[in-house]
Protein backbone atom coordinates (compact mmCIF):
# COMPACT_ATOMS: atom_id res chain seq x y z
CA UNK A 1 0.00 0.00 0.00
CA UNK A 2 1.21 3.49 -0.82
CA UNK A 3 2.09 6.00 1.86
CA UNK A 4 -0.57 8.67 2.36
CA UNK A 5 0.05 12.41 2.17
CA UNK A 6 -2.44 15.10 3.26
CA UNK A 7 -3.04 18.28 1.26
CA UNK A 8 -3.19 20.94 4.03
CA UNK A 9 -3.08 24.11 1.93
CA UNK A 10 -6.46 25.22 3.30
CA UNK A 11 -5.21 25.39 6.89
CA UNK A 12 -3.60 28.76 6.21
CA UNK A 13 -7.10 30.27 6.01
CA UNK A 14 -9.14 31.36 9.07
CA UNK A 15 -10.89 28.58 11.01
CA UNK A 16 -14.25 27.66 9.51
CA UNK A 17 -15.96 24.30 9.03
CA UNK A 18 -13.53 22.99 6.40
CA UNK A 19 -10.49 23.91 8.48
CA UNK A 20 -12.10 22.41 11.59
CA UNK A 21 -12.71 19.14 9.72
CA UNK A 22 -9.10 18.94 8.52
CA UNK A 23 -7.66 19.85 11.91
CA UNK A 24 -9.79 17.30 13.78
CA UNK A 25 -8.72 14.50 11.43
CA UNK A 26 -5.04 15.42 11.60
CA UNK A 27 -5.14 15.49 15.41
CA UNK A 28 -6.25 11.85 15.36
CA UNK A 29 -3.82 10.70 12.67
CA UNK A 30 -0.74 12.19 14.26
CA UNK A 31 2.31 10.59 12.67
CA UNK A 32 0.40 8.39 10.24
CA UNK A 33 0.49 10.70 7.23
CA UNK A 34 2.68 13.55 6.06
CA UNK A 35 1.23 17.01 5.61
CA UNK A 36 2.03 18.87 2.41
CA UNK A 37 1.45 22.62 2.32
CA UNK A 38 3.01 25.73 0.78
CA UNK A 39 5.89 27.33 2.67
CA UNK A 40 3.75 30.40 3.33
CA UNK A 41 0.10 31.40 3.28
CA UNK A 42 -0.97 31.22 -0.35
CA UNK A 43 -4.55 32.14 -1.20
CA UNK A 44 -6.49 32.97 -4.30
CA UNK A 45 -4.78 32.36 -7.64
CA UNK A 46 -1.33 31.65 -6.17
CA UNK A 47 -2.75 29.07 -3.78
CA UNK A 48 -4.60 27.24 -6.53
CA UNK A 49 -1.55 27.40 -8.81
CA UNK A 50 0.56 25.81 -6.07
CA UNK A 51 -2.05 23.09 -5.60
CA UNK A 52 -2.37 22.30 -9.30
CA UNK A 53 1.29 22.46 -10.35
CA UNK A 54 3.62 22.27 -7.34
CA UNK A 55 1.79 19.83 -5.08
CA UNK A 56 1.75 16.93 -7.61
CA UNK A 57 5.53 17.17 -7.94
CA UNK A 58 5.94 16.90 -4.16
CA UNK A 59 4.01 13.64 -3.82
CA UNK A 60 6.84 11.36 -4.81
CA UNK A 61 4.51 8.45 -5.50
CA UNK A 62 2.48 8.85 -2.31
CA UNK A 63 -1.30 8.61 -2.26
CA UNK A 64 -3.01 11.97 -1.68
CA UNK A 65 -5.91 12.98 0.54
CA UNK A 66 -7.36 16.41 -0.26
CA UNK A 67 -9.82 17.17 2.59
CA UNK A 68 -10.88 20.71 1.72
CA UNK A 69 -13.13 20.90 -1.36
CA UNK A 70 -10.17 21.25 -3.69
CA UNK A 71 -7.26 19.26 -5.09
CA UNK A 72 -4.91 18.81 -8.06
CA UNK A 73 -6.62 17.64 -11.23
CA UNK A 74 -3.48 15.84 -12.47
CA UNK A 75 -3.52 13.38 -9.55
CA UNK A 76 -5.68 10.28 -9.94
CA UNK A 77 -4.32 8.49 -6.85
CA UNK A 78 -6.35 10.74 -4.61
CA UNK A 79 -9.34 10.84 -2.28
CA UNK A 80 -11.07 14.20 -2.05
CA UNK A 81 -13.62 15.47 0.46
CA UNK A 82 -16.32 17.66 -1.07
CA UNK A 83 -18.11 19.50 1.72
CA UNK A 84 -20.80 21.16 -0.40
CA UNK A 85 -21.73 22.19 -3.92
CA UNK A 86 -22.86 25.69 -3.01
CA UNK A 87 -21.16 27.26 -6.03
CA UNK A 88 -23.74 25.42 -8.15
CA UNK A 89 -26.72 25.51 -5.79
CA UNK A 90 -26.50 29.13 -4.59
CA UNK A 91 -23.87 30.87 -6.76
CA UNK A 92 -25.27 34.34 -6.07
CA UNK A 93 -23.50 34.38 -2.72
CA UNK A 94 -20.01 34.01 -4.19
CA UNK A 95 -17.59 36.27 -6.00
CA UNK A 96 -18.03 35.47 -9.73
CA UNK A 97 -14.39 34.43 -10.27
CA UNK A 98 -14.44 32.14 -7.24
CA UNK A 99 -17.70 30.51 -8.33
CA UNK A 100 -16.48 30.08 -11.93
CA UNK A 101 -13.27 28.35 -10.81
CA UNK A 102 -15.01 25.90 -8.49
CA UNK A 103 -17.76 25.19 -11.00
CA UNK A 104 -14.95 24.16 -13.36
CA UNK A 105 -12.89 22.33 -10.74
CA UNK A 106 -15.32 20.28 -8.63
CA UNK A 107 -16.97 18.08 -11.29
CA UNK A 108 -13.61 17.29 -12.89
CA UNK A 109 -11.97 16.61 -9.55
CA UNK A 110 -14.86 14.33 -8.56
CA UNK A 111 -14.50 12.32 -11.77
CA UNK A 112 -10.69 12.19 -11.53
CA UNK A 113 -10.36 11.14 -7.89
CA UNK A 114 -10.36 7.49 -6.91
CA UNK A 115 -12.96 8.08 -4.18
CA UNK A 116 -15.06 10.98 -2.90
CA UNK A 117 -15.93 11.54 0.74
CA UNK A 118 -18.71 13.90 1.70
CA UNK A 119 -20.32 14.88 4.98
CA UNK A 120 -24.07 14.42 4.41
CA UNK A 121 -26.54 12.53 2.25
CA UNK A 122 -27.73 15.91 0.98
CA UNK A 123 -24.32 16.76 -0.47
CA UNK A 124 -23.96 13.27 -1.94
CA UNK A 125 -27.17 13.81 -3.89
CA UNK A 126 -25.91 17.19 -5.15
CA UNK A 127 -22.53 15.71 -6.18
CA UNK A 128 -24.32 13.05 -8.22
CA UNK A 129 -26.33 15.78 -9.97
CA UNK A 130 -23.42 18.09 -10.74
CA UNK A 131 -20.52 15.68 -11.30
CA UNK A 132 -22.35 12.74 -12.91
CA UNK A 133 -20.34 10.10 -11.01
CA UNK A 134 -21.44 6.67 -9.82
CA UNK A 135 -23.18 6.63 -6.41
CA UNK A 136 -20.72 3.94 -5.33
CA UNK A 137 -17.88 6.42 -5.70
CA UNK A 138 -19.26 8.75 -3.00
CA UNK A 139 -18.98 7.78 0.67
CA UNK A 140 -20.91 9.72 3.32
CA UNK A 141 -19.02 10.17 6.59
CA UNK A 142 -20.63 12.79 8.87
CA UNK A 143 -18.60 15.33 10.80
CA UNK A 144 -18.18 14.99 14.54
CA UNK A 145 -18.23 17.21 17.59
CA UNK A 146 -15.27 17.62 19.91
CA UNK A 147 -15.61 16.69 23.59
CA UNK A 148 -14.72 20.24 24.64
CA UNK A 149 -18.20 21.26 23.46
CA UNK A 150 -20.21 20.38 26.55
CA UNK A 151 -22.31 22.12 29.22
CA UNK A 152 -20.15 24.66 31.06
CA UNK A 153 -20.13 25.84 34.67
CA UNK A 154 -21.98 29.09 35.28
CA UNK A 155 -18.76 30.69 36.53
CA UNK A 156 -16.97 29.93 33.24
CA UNK A 157 -19.87 31.33 31.20
CA UNK A 158 -19.93 34.52 33.25
CA UNK A 159 -16.16 34.88 32.91
CA UNK A 160 -16.34 34.71 29.09
CA UNK A 161 -19.41 36.98 28.89
CA UNK A 162 -17.54 39.58 30.91
CA UNK A 163 -14.32 39.18 28.90
CA UNK A 164 -16.20 39.74 25.63
CA UNK A 165 -18.16 42.63 27.13
CA UNK A 166 -21.48 41.21 25.95
CA UNK A 167 -24.35 43.61 26.66
CA UNK A 168 -26.37 41.04 28.61
CA UNK A 169 -25.98 37.67 30.30
CA UNK A 170 -29.25 36.63 28.60
CA UNK A 171 -28.87 36.16 24.86
CA UNK A 172 -29.85 34.19 21.78
CA UNK A 173 -26.77 33.12 19.85
CA UNK A 174 -26.14 33.12 16.10
CA UNK A 175 -22.88 31.60 14.83
CA UNK A 176 -21.46 31.70 11.32
CA UNK A 177 -19.39 33.77 8.93
CA UNK A 178 -21.15 36.89 7.69
CA UNK A 179 -22.04 35.58 4.25
CA UNK A 180 -25.37 35.51 2.37
CA UNK A 181 -26.39 31.88 2.84
CA UNK A 182 -26.22 32.19 6.63
CA UNK A 183 -29.43 34.23 6.24
CA UNK A 184 -28.65 36.96 8.78
CA UNK A 185 -30.79 39.55 6.99
CA UNK A 186 -33.96 37.48 7.53
CA UNK A 187 -32.84 36.60 11.05
CA UNK A 188 -32.53 40.30 11.89
CA UNK A 189 -35.94 41.02 10.41
CA UNK A 190 -37.41 38.22 12.51
CA UNK A 191 -35.58 39.51 15.58
CA UNK A 192 -37.15 42.94 15.05
CA UNK A 193 -40.58 41.30 15.00
CA UNK A 194 -40.19 39.61 18.38
CA UNK A 195 -38.97 42.65 20.32
CA UNK A 196 -42.35 43.43 21.87
CA UNK A 197 -42.86 39.82 22.95
CA UNK A 198 -39.60 39.21 24.82
CA UNK A 199 -37.87 40.55 27.89
CA UNK A 200 -35.93 43.80 27.48
CA UNK A 201 -32.69 42.25 28.67
CA UNK A 202 -32.48 39.55 25.97
CA UNK A 203 -30.06 40.29 23.11
CA UNK A 204 -29.12 38.58 19.87
CA UNK A 205 -25.36 37.92 19.87
CA UNK A 206 -23.80 37.18 16.46
CA UNK A 207 -20.43 35.41 16.41
CA UNK A 208 -18.52 35.30 13.12
CA UNK A 209 -16.26 37.31 10.89
CA UNK A 210 -17.06 38.78 7.49
CA UNK A 211 -16.48 36.37 4.63
CA UNK A 212 -13.50 36.99 2.38
CA UNK A 213 -14.37 39.28 -0.53
CA UNK A 214 -12.28 37.00 -2.75
CA UNK A 215 -14.79 34.24 -2.01
CA UNK A 216 -18.15 35.79 -1.15
CA UNK A 217 -20.21 38.63 -2.51
CA UNK A 218 -20.43 41.47 -0.02
CA UNK A 219 -23.21 41.11 2.52
CA UNK A 220 -25.12 44.34 3.22
CA UNK A 221 -26.81 43.94 6.60
CA UNK A 222 -28.34 47.41 6.59
CA UNK A 223 -29.33 49.07 9.85
CA UNK A 224 -29.27 46.59 12.72
CA UNK A 225 -32.44 46.17 14.80
CA UNK A 226 -32.40 46.86 18.51
CA UNK A 227 -30.46 44.60 20.87
CA UNK A 228 -28.14 43.00 18.29
CA UNK A 229 -24.47 42.62 19.25
CA UNK A 230 -21.88 41.69 16.63
CA UNK A 231 -19.15 39.90 18.56
CA UNK A 232 -16.96 39.23 15.52
CA UNK A 233 -14.58 36.30 15.26
CA UNK A 234 -13.90 34.49 18.56
CA UNK A 235 -10.93 32.40 19.58
CA UNK A 236 -11.71 28.69 19.57
CA UNK A 237 -11.33 28.26 23.34
CA UNK A 238 -14.15 30.75 23.98
CA UNK A 239 -16.78 29.04 21.85
CA UNK A 240 -17.99 26.29 24.26
CA UNK A 241 -18.85 28.81 26.99
CA UNK A 242 -20.59 31.15 24.53
CA UNK A 243 -22.69 28.24 23.26
CA UNK A 244 -23.46 26.96 26.75
CA UNK A 245 -24.45 30.36 28.07
CA UNK A 246 -27.07 31.07 25.40
CA UNK A 247 -30.78 30.72 26.07
CA UNK A 248 -31.07 29.30 22.56
CA UNK A 249 -29.24 29.27 19.24
CA UNK A 250 -30.74 30.60 16.00
CA UNK A 251 -29.26 29.09 12.82
CA UNK A 252 -31.73 29.69 9.97
CA UNK A 253 -29.16 29.01 7.24
CA UNK A 254 -30.58 28.43 3.77
CA UNK A 255 -27.78 26.10 2.66
CA UNK A 256 -25.29 23.90 4.53
CA UNK A 257 -23.14 20.98 3.51
CA UNK A 258 -23.28 19.82 7.11
CA UNK A 259 -23.73 22.55 9.73
CA UNK A 260 -21.30 22.24 12.63
CA UNK A 261 -22.58 25.14 14.79
CA UNK A 262 -25.99 23.58 15.58
CA UNK A 263 -24.29 20.31 16.50
CA UNK A 264 -21.79 22.09 18.75
CA UNK A 265 -24.62 24.05 20.38
CA UNK A 266 -26.59 20.85 21.08
CA UNK A 267 -23.48 19.28 22.61
CA UNK A 268 -23.28 22.28 24.96
CA UNK A 269 -26.89 21.80 26.03
CA UNK A 270 -28.28 24.76 24.10
CA UNK A 271 -31.69 24.46 22.37
CA UNK A 272 -31.41 25.02 18.62
CA UNK A 273 -33.61 26.65 16.00
CA UNK A 274 -32.39 25.78 12.50
CA UNK A 275 -33.44 25.99 8.89
CA UNK A 276 -35.29 22.99 7.48
CA UNK A 277 -33.33 22.93 4.20
CA UNK A 278 -30.22 21.20 2.82
CA UNK A 279 -28.33 19.05 5.36
CA UNK A 280 -29.58 20.62 8.59
CA UNK A 281 -32.47 18.16 9.16
CA UNK A 282 -29.89 15.32 8.95
CA UNK A 283 -27.78 16.92 11.66
CA UNK A 284 -30.47 18.30 13.97
CA UNK A 285 -33.13 15.61 13.54
CA UNK A 286 -35.94 15.95 16.09
CA UNK A 287 -33.56 17.49 18.63
CA UNK A 288 -34.12 21.04 17.38
CA UNK A 289 -36.86 23.35 16.16
CA UNK A 290 -36.77 23.38 12.33
CA UNK A 291 -38.32 26.29 10.41
CA UNK A 292 -38.53 27.52 6.84
CA UNK A 293 -35.46 29.79 6.56
CA UNK A 294 -37.13 31.86 3.82
CA UNK A 295 -40.15 32.65 6.02
CA UNK A 296 -39.39 35.58 8.34
CA UNK A 297 -42.59 35.02 10.30
CA UNK A 298 -41.68 31.37 10.88
CA UNK A 299 -38.22 32.34 12.16
CA UNK A 300 -39.76 34.95 14.47
CA UNK A 301 -42.34 32.49 15.78
CA UNK A 302 -39.63 29.90 16.40
CA UNK A 303 -37.51 32.35 18.39
CA UNK A 304 -40.55 33.40 20.43
CA UNK A 305 -41.46 29.78 21.20
CA UNK A 306 -37.96 29.00 22.43
CA UNK A 307 -37.83 32.09 24.62
CA UNK A 308 -41.34 31.69 26.06
CA UNK A 309 -41.62 27.92 26.50
CA UNK A 310 -39.33 26.60 29.24
CA UNK A 311 -40.64 23.04 28.82
CA UNK A 312 -39.78 23.11 25.12
CA UNK A 313 -36.26 24.35 25.86
CA UNK A 314 -35.73 21.60 28.44
CA UNK A 315 -37.00 18.95 26.03
CA UNK A 316 -34.73 20.16 23.22
CA UNK A 317 -31.78 20.41 25.59
CA UNK A 318 -32.23 16.76 26.57
CA UNK A 319 -32.70 15.59 22.99
CA UNK A 320 -29.81 17.73 21.75
CA UNK A 321 -27.34 16.35 24.27
CA UNK A 322 -28.31 12.81 23.29
CA UNK A 323 -28.16 13.48 19.55
CA UNK A 324 -24.78 15.19 19.72
CA UNK A 325 -23.32 12.02 21.20
CA UNK A 326 -24.11 10.25 17.92
CA UNK A 327 -21.47 12.37 16.13
CA UNK A 328 -17.84 11.64 16.97
CA UNK A 329 -14.65 12.99 15.39
CA UNK A 330 -12.96 9.76 16.48
CA UNK A 331 -15.44 7.80 14.36
CA UNK A 332 -15.14 10.29 11.49
CA UNK A 333 -11.35 9.91 11.55
CA UNK A 334 -11.51 6.10 11.79
CA UNK A 335 -13.90 5.73 8.87
CA UNK A 336 -12.02 8.26 6.76
CA UNK A 337 -8.68 6.54 7.37
CA UNK A 338 -10.29 3.25 6.37
CA UNK A 339 -11.44 4.76 3.05
CA UNK A 340 -7.93 6.14 2.43
CA UNK A 341 -6.24 2.83 3.15
CA UNK A 342 -8.62 0.93 0.90
CA UNK A 343 -8.21 3.44 -1.94
CA UNK A 344 -4.42 3.53 -1.58
CA UNK A 345 -4.29 -0.25 -1.52
CA UNK A 346 -6.12 -0.41 -4.85
CA UNK A 347 -3.74 1.93 -6.65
Amino acid sequence: MQQIAINTRALSAPMTGVQRYTSELLARWNGHAERIAPDGSLRGFTGHAWEQFVLPAKLGGRFLFSPSNSGPLRVTNQVVTIHDTAVFDCPEGFHPRFAAWYRFLLPRLARQARQIITVSEFVKERILVHAKVSPDKVVVIPNGVDSRFCPEAVSRVEEVVAALELPSRRYVLAVGSLEPRKNLTRLFQAWAQVQERISDDIWLVVVGASGSTRVFNELHLGELPAKVFLAGHLEEHLLPAIYAGAIAMAYPSVYEGFGLPPLEAMACGTPVLAGNRSSLPEVVGDAGLLVDPFDINAIAEGISRLLEDCALRNDLRRKGLYRAKQFSWDETARRTWEVLQNAAGQS
